[in-house]
């Protein structure tokens, strides 16, 4: 059996069943139909809770807003998702005059692409994964990158002015809140002296939540930036007539869109849980149920922060990411690596030692820095917005150059003197 493969408990039963059936010479039999069925298994799977948590997500908003959700479509609503499937794939798919349609096409399964890559390195239970990475930790933040490339292609293969700003503005942020996130693993793989997922789970004693609370913040903070999730969620505003670079999208193509921004939530909530939950550690339960739970945690917060805070404008994005989260991502680095120096060998005790240094310092450092640094940039004033203004300043604009107006400008203040 591969080295990559044979402590995965999956293949392993699979292997055992078709080489016990089919004997020893049909090796390469087992061998293919074990890896077969991990990759049915992970990401239909996990395509399925992607589609389910459309569901969930919209019936808990409801709930946060003093409505119902959808309660329609089958007992609670739970066949929401499958109408909307059967709505979307039934929806004429139409590419505009101008598009470039192999770029149109391919940009929602480059999109999809990252989601169904990261499953491959994360742990969902004891002896569960696909591949047990070295560099696993890169590797995500590596892969996870390829979403804004598909931005990009969407809204400039799309001949429209508002999907092409929108990928732009879209990018724009991306990139922005790839680096406090990147940093953000960074502390981790400081703290677990590894950047395998399977290790940095086994690293924790305590919970990684625990022990580096800043690296967790701006962990959440910049994964829902590049998730696009509320306050965030500027790339693709669902309250405004456009939706970004996916304006000219429509039917099956739309709902892929859709289907990986659901799907990398609960994902990234996977990711979350082995990163800073214990993963699959301590199980009262099954252990590939208690990671669940974990992750179905991380959903709720999720959509708890959709129901209450406000969308940003994109300069105050911005500004959080590079003013605020950037600097307090490199605080948090170089604390870990002094305590790692300070403490080479990290049992519980350790651990506990330095989640009271970490939030001793955490703390003050985030309220103070948020004091310290305004988000705010000064919105235009009304007299800047008047339309007198806005004929002021064209007049000045066509001053000629020897100090006279032009005829037109002259001509109407002439008349405006003489009203």
């Amino acid at each position: 059996m591969g080295e990559t493969l044979a402590d995965n408990v999956i293949y392993r039963n699979v292997y055992a069943f078709v080489e016990g059936a089919l004997g020893p010479d049909w090796a390469w039999a087992a061998y293919a139909a074990g890896g077969l069925a991990i990759i049915l298994l992970v990401a239909n799977g996990v395509m399925a809770i992607g589609t389910g948590y459309t569901w969930f997500e919209r019936r808990l908003l409801g709930r946060f807003q003093g409505r119902l959700g959808p309660n329609r479509a089958g007992p609670f609503g739970l066949f929401q998702p499958i109408a909307d499937a059967i709505k979307l794939i039934s929806k004429e798919d139409i590419i505009a005059l101008g598009a470039d349609k192999v770029v149109f096409t391919l940009a929602p399964v480059v999109m999809l692409a990252p989601t169904i890559l990261v499953l491959a390195v994360i742990p969902f239970g004891s002896g569960s994964w696909l591949a047990d990475l070295n560099v696993a930790a890169l590797y995500i933040a590596a892969v996870s990158g390829i979403a804004t490339i598909a931005v990009m292609m969407a809204g400039y293969a799309s001949p429209n002015s508002f999907s092409l700003f929108g990928s732009m503005r879209a990018v724009a942020m991306l990139v922005s809140y790839e680096v406090p996130l990147v940093m953000a693993l960074l502390g981790v793989t400081i703290l677990a002296q590894s950047m395998s997922l399977v290790d940095i789970v086994e690293a924790q004693a305590l919970p990684f939540l625990i022990v580096t609370p800043l690296g967790a913040l701006v962990f959440l903070a910049a994964v829902s930036a590049e998730l696009n999730r509320a306050p965030f969620d500027v790339t693709e505003a669902e309250s405004e007539l456009v939706a970004g670079y996916m304006t000219e999208y429509s039917g099956m193509k739309y709902g892929v869109f859709m289907l990986a921004e659901f799907t990398n939530t609960v994902v990234a909530g996977a990711i979350f849980a082995a990163l800073f939950l214990q993963g699959w550690k301590w199980a009262v339960l099954p252990s590939h149920l208690w990671f669940l739970i974990k992750v179905g945690g991380f959903v709720f917060v999720a959509v708890w922060v959709r129901a209450t805070l406000p969308r940003f404008r994109l300069d105050q994005i911005l500004s959080a990411a590079w003013k605020y989260l950037f600097p307090l991502s490199l605080l948090n680095a170089m604390l870990l690596a002094a305590e790692v120096i300070i403490w080479p060998e990290r049992g519980a005790a350790e651990l506990g030692i330095m989640a009271a240094v970490n939030w001793a310092v955490s703390v003050p450092a985030a309220l103070l820095w948020s004091r310290a640094v305004s988000l705010r940039s000064a919105p235009p004033t009304l007299a800047a917005l008047s339309p007198r203004a806005f004929s002021g300043a064209a007049g000045r604009a066509r001053q000629a150059p020897g100090g006279e107006a032009a005829p037109d400008s002259a001509a109407r203040s002439a008349g405006t003197e003489g009203g």
